[in-house]
């Protein structure tokens, strides 16, 4: 079947499997953290295919003179997907990247304050630390419960907020247990104080409907590997317009005065390859033909499935607020009396079933990350071993 045969009118099973088609094998495991990498669909894996043998008939000419000169009509197309300008949209290979350049150019000097909370991305905090360590910035933290509800997150942004705060770091996705922050309403107190926003949105990216100009953030960082089914080694970095000129890229540019956004821009690392960037017009057709809201409702509908059937287990806990609308593919749990870890490695191990196990601050448990490619069916099989293994170490 080809990608444009999806053309189902209501994402029912016959969708879903149609949509699973289009989506290479999962073995040997079950793969449930899609969070960290996704398959690339079939079409998109043919594309770069096609573009890597492309560039050995003639590497020098085809990457430069063919494959890059359609890097322009892809920033066109992904601005019309994030809401943006094609000018203000430099691609890279992660969103590490991406925030990396935000983390290390954005000029601040010594004793001015950096908001952060333990929650955002290890090497996000590492960053900072770093900054803070040479140039003698403040990194002040931010605490909240990843459980409590949007007002009481924004109040301790609000509360954390001091007359020498310049910047506030933000992740809109959560990484470690899937909470949605209320990242609008967080970049507008920041504006109305003349704070600089940076925005992680790893994990949201694609997942759902997301406008970079409703969102009010400076910066806006994304891996394109992730949800959107791009392939490994694709970043978006969106930086305001108005913040382009006063931003230092990462990595020293090829011309002697950059300008503009391309300053951010992949090739400034020199020769890389073509091909992975080739994947990303496919990636965004194959997720545009079926619908970011549908992709959202996917998502959350095998979310709430595997939970709704795992709470029948004894001492199941999901770290996760499920009845939000905000809801997405990536969720926390932990079972009482059991240790985590071991739980992720006999499933791995007897089951073939891949989870992720994750700790940061008191939080400990396994991250579980469905993709629309998955079938209930595989979520039925996830769960059984799950009770299975959990019984047998009772």
């Amino acid at each position: 079947m080809q990608t444009q045969d999806i053309n189902l009118p209501e994402p029912s099973d016959d969708f879903w499997r149609e949509v699973r088609r289009q989506y290479p094998e999962q073995r040997p495991f079950l793969n449930l953290n899609n969070a960290a990498v996704s398959p690339t669909p079939l079409p998109v894996e043919d594309a770069v295919v096609k573009a890597f043998r492309f560039i050995g008939n003639n590497p020098d000419v085809n990457m430069w003179e063919r494959l890059d000169t359609e890097l322009p009509h892809v920033k066109r197309q992904l601005a019309s997907f994030i809401d943006c300008a094609p000018e203000e949209i430099a691609l890279n290979r992660n969103a590490s990247e991406g925030l990396a350049n935000a983390i290390f150019g954005i000029p601040l000097k010594r004793n001015d304050e950096v908001l952060i909370a333990d929650w955002d991305y290890p090497s996000v905090r590492a960053a900072w630390a770093q900054r803070q360590v040479r140039e003698g910035i403040e990194v002040k933290p931010v605490k909240f419960d990843l459980m409590g509800d949007g007002d009481a997150i924004i109040e301790a942004y609000r509360r954390a907020i001091s007359p020498k705060t310049r910047v506030i770091q933000l992740t809109h996705m959560i990484h470690w247990t899937g909470r949605v922050l209320p990242i609008q309403r967080l970049c507008a107190i920041a504006a109305s104080a003349g704070i600089t926003t940076i925005v992680d949105a790893a994990q949201s990216f694609a997942q759902m409907p997301i406008s970079f100009r409703e969102l009010g953030c400076d910066f806006f960082a994304t891996s394109l590997h992730k949800w959107l089914g791009a392939p490994v080694g694709n970043g978006m970095l969106i930086v305001k317009r108005d913040r382009i000129d006063e931003t230092w890229p990462l990595l020293a540019t090829f011309d002697d005065k950059p300008d503009g956004i391309g300053k951010f821009d992949q090739w400034n690392l020199g020769t890389y390859n073509s091909a992975m960037q080739a994947g990303i017009l496919p990636a965004l057709q194959f997720h545009e033909l079926i619908g970011t809201a549908r992709i959202q409702a996917r998502l959350q509908a095998l979310t709430k499935y595997w939970i709704s059937a795992a709470t029948s287990i004894k001492g199941f806990r999901v770290h996760t607020p499920i009845d939000v609308p905000e809801l997405s593919g990536v969720s926390l749990f932990s079972v009482a009396d059991h240790d985590a870890k071991s739980i992720e490695s006999t499933l791995r191990s007897e089951y073939q079933i891949h989870v992720k196990y994750r700790r940061v601050a008191d939080l400990e448990g396994l991250r579980v990350s469905p993709h629309i490619y998955m079938l209930k069916e595989e979520l039925d099989r996830f769960v059984s071993a799950l009770a299975a293994v959990t019984a047998r170490a009772a």
